[in-house]
């Protein structure tokens, strides 16, 4: 497979529904679809730990399963599944989801969102892998993969930094708007000043529509040059009064997806998603994917 999907199963219901949810990307995006399982210590429970062969087996017969539940949704589909690895340490479990997505377009694992991952993706794994892994990662909850968004106008929302756009994120979400033919809903979230002058005879209200407009032309400003490149794709300019993660997890309740950025950190230590990834991962009611950008 030299291009593909890449999904983390580990049989639990949140990992099944990213299965299908990748293998529905990727026939949308006309690509092979890989399945993984990071083997860890908590294969154990489900097994004789004396028999090694016996967790391997049941582990084997689990991929085996996704795969043959996937297939039967997507008869044409190519389909390869594998065990990776053999690790009890959250770092080294994460670099090796991470690593093994490096040549995927895209790492789809399931989650619980507040509360932890499911199975071996634990809150503090599923975070380690969303904070270091070099393709987009999408995090998928249990029944999302048949959520399509609202019926009448299902929408791609995106998160856009007006002072610092990234185009890696706003062209990913674009694209995604375009492929699913809808429509995308660009946030921006702002605060106002903790305290506004008042000069003169302006009023409170009018100082306040004074902010809007300005962080409105911003969004414009932002989105100008993708408005061009994608014509066909139906644009939602929508600034909101608080923080880019409240405004992001309302926006959440109609979309499909919810795209956010990670940016890149040179060091290898500690947890690298910022605060409104994180917010937005935790919180969100749709699939959220975090691209990494510089």
């Amino acid at each position: 497979m030299s291009s593909y999907v890449l999904a983390g199963v580990d049989g639990s219901a949140e990992s099944t529904a990213a299965a299908r949810w990748a293998a529905a990307e990727a026939v949308r995006r006309g690509l092979a679809l890989r399945l993984v399982h990071a083997r860890t210590w908590l294969d154990d429970i489900h097994g004789d730990p004396g028999q090694p062969a016996d967790v391997r087996a049941l582990t084997s017969r689990m991929l085996s399963d996704t795969r043959q539940a996937v297939l039967d949704a997507h008869p044409g589909l190519e389909v390869g599944a594998e065990l990776i690895g053999d690790t009890d340490a959250v770092e080294p479990l994460a670099a090796t989801l991470a690593s093994a997505a490096s040549g995927a377009e895209l790492l789809v694992l399931g989650s619980r969102g507040l509360g932890g991952f499911a199975g071996l993706l634990v809150g503090s794994v599923g975070l380690a892998v969303a904070g270091r892994c070099e393709v987009p990662a999408v995090f998928v909850r249990a029944g999302e993969a048949e959520r399509p968004g609202r019926p009448d106008r299902p929408e791609v929302v995106v998160g856009v930094d007006t002072r610092e756009p990234s185009r890696e994120v706003v062209e990913f979400a674009f694209r995604e708007a375009a492929r699913r033919g809808t429509v995308l809903r660009a946030v921006h979230g702002w605060e106002p000043p903790a305290v506004w002058g008042y000069a003169g005879g302006v009023s409170p209200l009018t100082e306040a529509e004074q902010f809007r407009v300005i962080e409105r032309e911003l969004l414009s400003v932002a989105l100008a040059d993708w408005r061009e490149k994608f014509p066909e794709v139906e644009v939602v300019e929508d600034t909101r009064i608080g923080t880019g993660s409240s405004a992001l997890v309302e926006a959440s309740a109609d979309a499909c997806l919810v795209v956010v950025g990670r940016r890149r950190r040179p060091h290898h230590a500690g947890l690298r998603l910022g605060p409104v990834a994180h917010a937005v991962l935790h919180h969100s009611q749709a699939p959220v994917v975090i691209v990494p950008h510089d």
